[in-house]
């Protein structure tokens, strides 16, 4: 009788481990352009996906602005919201800041409050007072998350606003923006490009995702993005070639709305992909269309976050753009070695 009833214990264990669903991806969720006055409603729609972190893209706030106490009282009103509040309680979160959050719009180097803000926006997320980034010029930052005992997926946030340069008014065009002439300004400064360069060096990821307020593919729309500095495009591109970093993928926002770029570089042997997802509160609802020669996915103009599920033993990721009631709008699967 003992032995029976042994027997039938470790059936009854073998069998819930057979039926036991177990979930074989890492899955970052992320997402810009949030406007604290407005309702968000995608907070239970982005946990339903059941992310292992959240990154925000930029633009949490709306707050252009020199007065730090305004721009406090809009971070505490996003904290305080409940949706958010108990969506923070869950789930890890990550973030680079775009204009509205760093305090100036399209604004770089030049803005007068950029450290006040710096500090503003590390309180925002609960920073540590004794964290580097209380004391480094810029928010730019990495995180390394251990999958297994073999793979490695790494993040790099980057301050594209704290020293970026100038840009080139476009007065020909009705386009905003046009190309700086080639080699003029700079997107990160030197520090952060030297930062960035050890990143990706010393970098054993199986993925490593850099997280970039603008677009760094698209550039033909004339608003901001990296193509404003070609030359800061080849940069970066060619940092990633010479450095050998796996499987890099890129996140960017800002637009109001969501697609997927996709570029194919002679000397990687995986495409280059940019994974644009805005709008969370709010969309480009009159967009009616806009050049982009790097696009394989259709463009959604609806509020949307973006999801990767990185799957490391198949060495895939499926990449979603969701919206409310977690309705997928797109989704792309890219295959890497």
């Amino acid at each position: 009788m003992r032995y029976t009833f042994i027997f039938l214990f470790f059936l009854t264990i073998l069998n819930s481990c057979k039926h036991k669903e177990i979930d074989p991806y890492f899955t970052i969720a992320f997402g810009s352009c949030n406007n604290q006055v407005l309702d968000n409603v995608l907070w239970n729609e982005i946990e339903k996906n059941k992310p292992d972190i959240w990154i925000w893209g930029g633009d949490i706030i709306y707050t252009d602005t020199e007065d730090m106490s305004f721009m406090q009282e809009n971070y505490l009103k996003q904290k305080q919201d409940s949706s958010y509040s108990n969506f923070e309680k869950n789930v890890e979160i990550l973030a680079t800041w775009d204009d509205h959050d760093y305090g100036l719009n399209d604004g770089g180097n030049e803005y007068s409050k950029k450290n006040e803000a710096q500090q503003l926006f590390l309180d925002f997320l609960d920073v540590n007072k004794d964290d580097k980034r209380r004391n480094q010029e810029g928010i730019y930052y990495s995180k390394d998350y251990k999958i297994d005992n073999n793979n490695t997926l790494k993040v790099i946030l980057l301050d594209t606003r704290y020293f970026r340069t100038a840009l080139t008014p476009d007065t020909i065009t009705q386009k905003r923006y046009k190309p700086n002439k080639y080699g003029k300004g700079t997107m990160l400064g030197e520090k952060q490009w030297n930062w960035l360069q050890n990143q990706l060096q010393n970098s054993t990821a199986k993925f490593n995702i850099i997280i970039s307020s603008i677009q760094f593919l698209s550039s033909e729309h004339g608003f901001e993005s990296w193509g404003n500095m070609p030359h800061e495009v080849d940069k970066l591109e060619n940092l990633i070639i010479k450095t050998k970093a796996k499987n890099t993928i890129i996140l960017s926002g800002d637009r109001h709305i969501s697609e997927i770029s996709k570029k194919e570089i002679k000397a990687l042997n995986y495409p280059l992909i940019d994974f644009t997802s805005s709008g969370l509160t709010h969309s480009y609802t009159s967009y009616k269309g806009e050049p982009n020669k790097y696009r394989i996915s259709d463009v959604v103009a609806e509020k949307s976050f973006g999801i990767l599920k990185f799957n490391f033993k198949t060495n895939t990721v499926i990449m979603e753009m969701r919206g409310e009631k977690n309705k997928v709008y797109e989704s792309v699967i890219q295959r890497y070695n």
